[in-house]
């Protein structure tokens, strides 16, 4: 008999798909949370580093949640498919919370400008650099347009797709190590053209949750087999 025409072959499949779709449930869930608890006072313009950093990194959380979703059915280690779990509902709940901001404001989700226009204008003079990165400037070269920091390409979210195992895991962690230094550089950047308290607060906390997570990925990958 198909092992998995079997009985118990049936069961586990079905609680594969059950709990695949219960993760993605959750994302949702975590999403809808954020976007219900972004309260705002002032209103920044349409063209604001504000609104700027609030659809971009909305774009930039969007695709570690995909990766993450993605290695949680390529691996069966537990620390890694936990990883997965934290990234993926975490900054579903931030980009949320962005995308509420947007609402909040009366502003479009998307930007009358090219991605990452906002990186590319001076500073403020005397805003506080608290909650940056201890290597950040905030200072960026990034072009508008070009694409956003650390983030994965098509041909690479392919090649984790087709890998499984430690490999998947591997390419995973490289990935999202990438990836999240450069969510910190967007984060950075937005603590020193802002004032407004809601995003210095969500871009400190994405500034310390990413950095402590890299130092923890990079361990993870060190600590796998050699390829």
């Amino acid at each position: 008999m198909d092992p998995e025409k079997s009985p118990s072959g049936g069961r586990r499949i079905r609680l594969y798909v059950a709990g695949a779709v219960a993760a993605v449930i959750l994302v949702a869930a975590s999403f809808a949370a954020g976007s219900l608890s972004a309260p705002v006072v002032t209103a920044p313009s349409n063209t604001s580093a504000e609104a700027g950093f609030a659809r971009d990194m909305q774009t930039h959380h969007n695709q570690a949640v995909e990766m993450s979703l993605m290695v949680r059915d390529l691996t069966d280690d537990p620390d890694v498919r936990l990883l997965a779990y934290d990234i993926a509902t975490s900054q579903s709940q931030q980009a949320g919370q962005m995308n509420g901001w947007l609402t909040v404001w009366n502003l479009s989700q998307t930007s009358p400008e090219p991605s990452m226009t906002w990186m590319s204008r001076p500073a403020l003079s005397g805003v506080s650099h608290e909650g940056m990165s201890e290597m950040g400037t905030g200072d960026s070269s990034h072009q508008p347009g070009s694409p956003m920091p650390g983030m994965a390409t098509a041909d690479q979210l392919a090649s984790l797709q087709a890998a499984s195992g430690v490999e998947a895991e591997r390419i995973f962690l490289t990935l999202m190590i990438a990836h999240h230094l450069g969510g910190v550089e967007m984060a950075d950047a937005v603590l020193v053209r802002s004032e407004e308290r809601v995003v210095r607060s969500l871009a400190a906390s994405i500034v310390k949750a990413q950095t402590s997570e890299v130092t923890y990925m990079r361990g993870l990958l060190d600590a796998l087999p050699a390829a």
